[in-house]
């Protein structure tokens, strides 16, 4: 059985752990535990998704707690993904912060889930990477 919980301090080598094991490590930088433990320490929202103490699923997010909630890393294990731990992190997730609206940036491989499970699509999302490129 999947124990849901939202955690404070979730260890830096664990959460990679996750990550590596979906295809989420694509895109964060797993080699590279200062950054992941700043990553950690600065979310304000993490649930995590448990086997028997085995992290298995976690969401990350930040937010305001009134008017928006950024999740930033939904990532579950290839071996438990298809059977509604991502679904029931967001639902948990959402719930840290009821009347804010949940955003996210999918995942390449992610973007046909997002509409199954009722989430809407946007096309006005933009992104700066660099300081020098901002004109």
């Amino acid at each position: 059985m999947i124990k849901y919980q939202r955690e404070y301090n979730l260890s830096s080598v664990e959460f990679v752990e996750v990550l590596m094991k979906s295809t989420l490590a694509e895109r964060r930088p797993v080699n590279d535990l200062e950054k992941i433990s700043k990553m950690l320490s600065h979310a304000d929202i993490i649930i995590t998704a448990r086997d028997e103490g085995k992290l298995v699923g976690v969401s990350r997010s930040l937010s305001d707690f009134a008017f928006c909630t950024y999740l930033s890393d939904l990532a579950v294990n290839e071996t438990y993904q298809k059977s509604g731990i991502g679904k029931m992190l967001i639902r948990l997730t959402k719930l840290e912060a009821p009347t804010a609206k949940l955003i996210l940036l999918s995942a390449p491989k992610a973007v046909e889930y997002y509409p199954k499970i009722g989430m809407k699509k946007w096309e006005q999302c933009y992104v700066l990477d660099n300081i020098s490129d901002l004109k």
